[in-house]
């Protein structure tokens, strides 16, 4: 049996090298878009060296990357291995992402400074989740000084497109062949073990009417008019979503946000086009192609009523993502085992195991057949977190207790 309390000593011993890792990997900033994110895979590459971490660099191709609206993606994967082949060890993967959303307006801290007050420690992603790369990465360290692992191995990934859907990160990496591990652990919060999720559905809806001078109105064709018409149509549909509920713990309903809007030329022209972007949150237990067909069928029929003296207008509709959802595969379970026994133990409450609203890349593994939850550092909530708002922040006992948490994991996995 590994001694657990040493275990929980090493990574209290060396939790100020822990923080002053994270402090760096927010000090490098990854707003996607524009999405240059090879920067900081280069810079984290370099940290870990001094720990005989060697990273595989793994870079998309350039032309790959631009086609998909981003700079630069390098993937990078560190194989630590503790057996030999066939010894019946398992390969458990850890998983973070680097990307993130900017940062936005109304911070009190620098979003890129990693400053540290009461306790926490600010900066966009400081949550969700270059805190894993910390916590994923000491939890690795813990448990070579101290369980010492003779059979099986731990595969550290390390993405930047999670926040596009993760098709040029974990995806990339399952499709190349480059990884397929037995169990892996995706970047989470510590006070539950997320075993399903939402799936996303994006698009751009972009209404072209007719420009004409705003001094005589009648003669173009308002598509911001146009526009609020199909808008009422797309939010009256949350009314019923009400009505769709999910059987998973930690999921309520369907939901659709409109996030961005943009049109128009100038204050004075009637605008003859305007694009707006939708975000379509689906309960695990929808299917995405009804999804997306009951939407473009709302649109349609919202254009068509919309008519003025001088016409109507077209639409035009566009899927920009289309992320399932994380569905629970039965492997799964040690995972589970594992981590509600030590966090309850650690945190000192019952950890549960239930779904959260918010999508991520983890579903690519488990469309690949490797059972994975989400758990890592972070607070109770996304709210509490500030994740994509202002002053995102991780307390930093959160941060200790989950890398405790991961590291006992691990121990019990490749015992």
């Amino acid at each position: 049996m590994t001694d657990y309390k040493q275990l929980d000593a090493w990574i209290d011993a060396h939790f100020d090298e822990e923080i002053a890792f994270l402090q760096e990997m927010v000090r490098v900033p990854t707003d996607t878009p524009p999405g240059n994110n090879a920067p900081h895979a280069k810079r984290t590459a370099e940290l870990i060296a001094a720990w005989g971490f060697d990273a595989e660099k793994h870079a998309v191709p350039a032309q790959e990357v631009k086609d998909y609206g981003l700079e630069s993606i390098t993937n990078l994967i560190v194989r630590r291995k503790y057996g030999n082949a066939g010894d019946g060890g398992l390969t458990v993967a850890l998983n973070a992402h680097g990307d993130v959303v900017p940062p936005g307006e109304g911070w009190t801290h620098d979003p890129y400074g990693g400053e540290i007050e009461n306790g926490q420690l600010f900066g966009r992603a400081a949550a969700v989740s270059k805190s894993d790369f910390a916590s994923f990465t000491f939890a690795v360290r813990a448990l070579e000084a101290v369980a010492r692992p003779t059979k099986g191995s731990v595969e550290l990934h390390f993405t930047y497109d999670e926040e596009f859907g993760g098709l040029l990160g974990p995806g990339w990496l399952l499709e190349q062949g480059l990884t397929k591990p037995d169990l892996m652990i995706a970047a989470g919060f510590s006070y539950e073990v997320v075993t399903a999720h939402n799936g996303c559905l994006q698009m751009e809806v972009t209404v072209h009417g007719k420009m004409a001078h705003a001094a005589i109105p009648a003669t173009g064709v308002d598509a911001l008019q146009g526009a609020v018409h199909i808008l009422n149509a797309l939010y009256a549909q949350n009314t019923h979503y009400r009505e769709v509920t999910s059987k998973v713990e930690g999921i309520t309903h369907p939901y659709l946000n409109v996030g961005r809007i943009e049109g128009g030329t100038n204050t004075n022209v009637v605008p003859g086009k305007v694009t707006f972007k939708l975000d379509r949150r689906m309960i695990p237990e929808e299917n995405p192609a009804e999804v997306e067909a009951d939407i473009r069928a709302v649109i349609a029929k919202a254009a068509a009523e919309f008519t003025t003296p001088a016409g109507g207008i077209t639409v035009e509709v566009k899927r920009l993502l289309l992320a399932n959802s994380m569905k629970p595969l039965a492997g799964n379970r040690p995972l589970v085992d594992a981590i509600q026994k030590h966090g309850a133990e650690l945190f000192g409450q019952p950890i549960k195991a239930m779904g959260t609203p918010l999508y991520t890349d983890v579903r690519l593994y488990g469309e690949a057949g490797i059972p994975g939850v989400i758990y890592g550092a972070g607070p109770r909530t996304v709210l509490e977190s500030h994740a994509k708002r202002n002053d995102e922040r991780i307390d930093l006992e959160d941060l200790r207790r989950a890398t405790q948490v991961i590291a006992r994991t691990l121990a019990d996995l490749l015992a």
